[in-house]
This record gives C-alpha cells, sequence and structure tokens, in this order.
C-alpha cells in the first residue's frame, strides 16, 4: 500500500510516517517507482508506535520497545524496567507539577488583585515577602 493508504490505515498522517522513516523507526520498501510501499506489518509497527508515543513514550523509548518488540530472546523484565522508570520520571513530573500548583495557588490568594500597584505575588517573587 501507498503512503496515504498506510497513513489512513494507522490512524496517522503522511507527515509523521515520513518522519519515523527520517529518524529510523520504521523504513518501508521502495517500489521500482521509487514510491514508498508499506506492508501490513508496517502499519501494525505504525499503530504501535502510535500507541507508544500516546502513552507518553519518547522517540528513544519507542525505538528501544520496537526492539525489544523484535528480539525474540527478549526478557519480559527489560519492558517492564523500562515502564517502571518511565512512571518514576512521571510520578516525579507529577509531584513537581503539585508543588507548582500549590506555589500558584498561595500566589493567588495572597494578591488582591485591584488597582493597587502592590502586589504581593511580585513582592514574593522577588524575595521580599516569604512564601
Amino acid at each position: 500500500m501507498n503512503i496515504s493508504q498506510a497513513a489512513r490505515s494507522s490512524g496517522l498522517s503522511s507527515k509523521a510516517l515520513r518522519h519515523y522513516e527520517e529518524i529510523g523507526l520504521l523504513v518501508p520498501s521502495r517500489g521500482a517507482n521509487g514510491y514508498r510501499q508499506y506492508t501490513a506489518s508496517d502499519v501494525e509497527t505504525l499503530r504501535f508506535i502510535q500507541r507508544a508515543r500516546v502513552s507518553g513514550f519518547s522517540t528513544g523509548e519507542v525505538r528501544a520497545l520496537l526492539e525489544l518488540r523484535e528480539n525474540p530472546d527478549r526478557r519480559s523484565r527489560e519492558t517492564k524496567l523500562l515502564v517502571s522508570e518511565k512512571l518514576s520520571h512521571l510520578e516525579e513530573q507529577l509531584r513537581d507539577l503539585l508543588e507548582m500548583h500549590t506555589t500558584l495557588l498561595a500566589f493567588e490568594k495572597s494578591c488582591a488583585g485591584n488597582d493597587s500597584p502592590e502586589c504581593a505575588i511580585l513582592d514574593r517573587l522577588s524575595g521580599q515577602l516569604p512564601g
């Protein structure tokens, strides 16, 4: 199938398919005319890539997952470790976001939000007030 058919079948754009080829996640064959030719297996790989990206995996992590997927000698612990590391990183990001949220709530509560030039938010960011 050609690139537009593969894009439609995978739920991705033709631009995404070209990008994944450019970075080496998928290498479709080329017909005699030089056009990309995608197989059903290629489309399954594209769907795999899409699901991994939607799950938050980086391009490098997707590459590692694809390598594991293609390796008949893989150990499931390798995949689980990759996911566990990703989860740990995500939990760290969530903690950071929660801390930012708490800080911003405190900022918002400290500000009168009126026509006065006095601003507790700017004072706190300037280090003039604790918090």
